[in-house]
C-alpha cells in the first residue's frame, strides 16, 4: 500500500522555461506551478502515454509523452529523486519510468527514427538528441541528398509557453523562447535509398507482408516529417489553391494554398507554411507598368531560406488574367463563419481573388497606396533605385514602401526628415534626384536613387501633405549645375580667349573649302590590298627630279583661306 497523497519537488523547469516551480504527482495526475505564481499546468494520469528518466541540462529529466500536448519535460531533479518517481509513476499511473542513457559519443551520423511525438536520433542505439514535432516549422529539401528543418521561433522572447493563457506546453514552438540563443535550423544529409515501413500508434514499424517500392532515403525522410510534424495539407482542407504564382521576393514560382488559418508556398525546391498570425501587413501595389498588379505580405517572424530572412513576400499578376474559382468549403461554414467575407464563387482578375480571399480568412486589413500622392505619369509609385536595385517607391497613407528587392517598409512615424538632392554628374543631375529619408533617433538613414526629375513636385507636395519635415538641396545647386552644363558650349565658341598654337591648330580647325573629295573607296589605305606604297621603287625616286615638265604641268594644291579673328 502506498500512504503517501502526492510527491512534491521543488525547483523544477517546466519545458525549457527560464523560472522554475514546484511539481506535484498524485493519484489522479500531475500539475507543475511557477514560484512567481503565475498561470499553473495540470494534467489527468489518463493522458500520460509513456515517460522516461535521463540525464539533462539541469540534473535529470522527467519526459513524459502527453496525448494532447506532445512531449512534456521536466527538468531539475535530482539523481535521488528517481526511486520516488519511478514507485508514484508504477502505483498510480500504472506507468514504468524508463531509464534513458544519451549516446555521448559525439558522432554526428547516426540514423533517424519517427516517433508518435518526437524525432529520435540515435548513435549506437542510444538517442543522441530528440526533436519534439511541436517545435519544428517547417521542412525543406536543400538537395538532392539533404533535408533542412526549420524550428519555430517565438515572437515574444518573453513568451516560454509557461506564462498566459496558452498553458505550458499547449503552446505549441515555444519551449526556448525564453533563451538568448536560439536554433532556428538542422540540415540532415541523408544518402542511398529507403523503403517506407508502416507503423502503429505508438510509432512502432510493423510489416503488412506487402513489397513496398525503395526510393530516395531524403524523400522518404522530407515526407514522413512533413507528415508528423503536420506541415502542408494535413493541416486542414485546402478552401483554395492558385498555381505557378510568379514571386519576386523570394524569386521563384510558388504553388498557393490557403488554408483555415495558414497558407502555404509549394514550390519545386523550398516549401513554406505560414500562419496568419505572422502576417503583419498585405499590401496591393499597382505597378507603374500598367500591366501588373504587386501584392506585398508583411511576415514576423521572417520567413527563411538558409542563412537568409526574407521579411516580405512579393508576388506579380497580371492585371488582366482572369480566374474562374469555386471556394472548396460548405455552404454551411460559409454562412455561419464567412458571411459577408467570402463568396462561393469568384470570376474576377486573380490578384482580385487572391486578395478578397487573404482577406476573408484572416481578416487581416488590406493596404493600398494613398490617394493623395499620383506621379507625374498619373500612377501611384515612383521608379528609383535602392544601391544597384532598381524597383519602385509606393506612398502609402502611413508608410512609404520600395518593392521588390530589397524590400524596404518605412513608416512616417519614424521619419525625422527628408532631404531631396542631387548626386552625379552634371548632365545626370539634370535628369535625376535622390531623396534620403533621415529616421528618429539616430536610426539608419534609407537612400532612393535615379529619381525622374519630373517627379520632384508631386514627391515634395505629398511630404507637405503628410507634415514631413523636407529639405530640398537642389534649389542651392541650381546655378552651379547650369554653369556646368553650358560649360561645353562655352569651351566651343569662346575662340578669342584661346591661345594661337600654330599651323597645327590651324589644320585641324580650318575648313579647305576648295577641297572636293570623290569617294571614301578612292582613297587606299595601307592595310588595303589595292594600296601602293607612296614612295615608289628606287628608279621612280632617282627620276623624279629629272621629271620637270610633268612637275609643272601638276595643278599646284590651293592655299588655305586665313582664319581671320573677330
Amino acid at each position: 500500500m502506498y500512504a503517501s497523497l502526492w510527491e512534491k519537488f521543488s525547483d523544477i523547469y517546466f519545458n525549457l522555461s527560464n523560472e522554475n516551480g514546484t511539481v506535484r504527482f498524485a493519484e489522479t495526475g500531475f500539475g507543475w506551478k511557477p514560484s512567481s505564481g503565475g498561470d499553473t499546468f495540470t494534467s489527468d494520469k489518463d493522458q500520460i502515454i509513456n515517460a522516461q528518466w535521463s540525464r539533462a541540462a539541469r540534473g535529470y529529466e522527467v519526459k513524459i509523452h502527453h496525448r494532447t500536448d506532445g512531449i512534456i519535460q521536466l527538468d531539475g531533479f535530482k539523481q535521488e529523486d528517481f526511486e520516488r518517481i519511478a514507485k508514484a509513476f508504477k502505483i498510480w499511473y500504472s506507468i514504468a519510468l524508463d531509464n534513458k542513457e544519451h549516446a555521448l559519443r559525439g558522432w554526428n551520423w547516426g540514423k533517424a527514427d519517427f516517433s508518435k511525438a518526437e524525432l529520435v536520433f540515435q548513435v549506437n542505439n542510444r538517442p543522441s538528441f530528440e526533436i519534439p514535432y511541436t517545435e519544428i516549422s517547417n521542412t525543406n529539401l536543400a538537395g538532392k541528398n539533404e533535408v533542412a528543418v526549420d524550428f519555430s521561433v517565438p515572437a515574444d522572447a518573453n513568451d516560454t509557453g509557461t506564462n498566459g493563457h496558452l498553458g505550458g506546453a499547449r503552446a505549441r514552438g515555444k519551449k526556448s523562447g525564453g533563451a538568448k540563443d536560439q536554433l532556428v535550423e538542422m540540415r540532415f544529409y541523408i544518402p542511398g535509398v529507403a523503403t517506407k515501413k508502416d507503423k502503429n500508434e505508438d510509432g512502432e514499424e510493423v510489416s503488412d507482408g506487402e513489397q513496398h517500392e525503395e526510393q530516395n532515403a531524403a524523400n522518404l525522410f522530407y515526407e514522413t516529417l512533413m507528415e508528423k510534424a503536420e506541415i502542408g495539407e494535413v493541416a486542414g482542407d485546402t478552401y483554395a489553391t492558385f498555381l505557378d504564382i510568379l514571386h519576386l521576393t523570394p524569386r521563384g514560382r510558388f504553388d498557393i494554398d490557403m488554408y483555415e488559418k495558414s497558407f502555404r508556398l509549394r514550390g519545386k525546391t523550398y516549401d513554406y507554411k505560414i500562419q496568419f498570425d505572422s502576417v503583419k501587413k498585405f499590401m496591393v501595389l499597382p505597378k507603374p507598368d500598367d500591366v501588373h498588379q504587386l501584392i506585398t505580405i508583411g511576415l514576423d517572424p521572417p520567413l527563411r531560406q538558409g542563412q537568409t530572412r526574407y521579411p516580405f513576400l512579393v508576388m506579380q499578376f497580371k492585371r488582366d488574367e482572369e480566374v474562374n474559382l469555386d471556394l472548396n468549403m460548405k455552404e454551411e461554414l460559409l454562412e455561419s463563419e464567412y458571411k459577408d467575407r467570402l463568396q462561393g464563387h469568384y470570376e474576377a482578375p486573380i490578384s482580385h481573388v487572391v486578395t478578397d480571399i487573404f482577406k476573408g480568412l484572416s481578416g487581416k486589413r488590406v493596404t493600398r497606396p494613398s490617394p493623395a500622392f499620383v506621379s507625374h505619369h498619373e500612377q501611384s509609385g515612383v521608379k528609383c533605385s535602392v544601391k544597384a536595385n532598381e524597383g519602385h517607391l509606393f506612398c502609402l497613407d502611413r508608410a512609404f514602401m520600395f518593392v521588390p528587392k530589397p524590400a524596404t517598409y518605412i513608416s512616417m512615424d519614424n521619419i525625422a526628415s527628408v532631404t531631396m538632392s542631387r548626386v552625379g554628374g552634371a548632365m545626370a543631375a539634370s535628369r535625376t534626384f535622390d531623396i534620403t529619408f533621415t529616421m528618429k533617433g539616430g536610426m539608419s538613414e534609407h537612400q532612393f536613387s535615379n529619381i525622374n526629375r519630373e517627379e520632384q513636385q508631386p514627391l515634395e507636395s505629398f511630404f507637405r501633405t503628410k507634415g514631413i519635415k523636407t529639405k530640398n538641396e537642389m534649389a542651392d545647386d541650381s546655378g552651379a549645375i547650369l554653369a556646368a552644363a553650358l560649360q561645353d558650349d562655352d569651351l566651343a565658341s569662346s575662340d578669342d580667349e584661346m591661345p594661337n598654337r600654330g599651323s597645327a591648330d590651324e589644320d585641324d580647325e580650318s575648313i579647305d573649302e576648295d577641297f572636293q573629295a570623290t569617294s571614301e573607296s578612292d582613297v587606299a589605305e595601307e592595310f588595303d590590298e589595292n594600296h601602293d606604297s607612296s614612295g615608289g621603287s628606287d628608279s621612280e625616286m632617282g627620276d623624279a627630279d629629272s621629271d620637270a615638265p610633268a612637275r609643272e604641268a601638276m595643278p599646284e594644291r590651293p592655299k588655305k583661306k586665313q582664319k581671320t579673328s573677330k
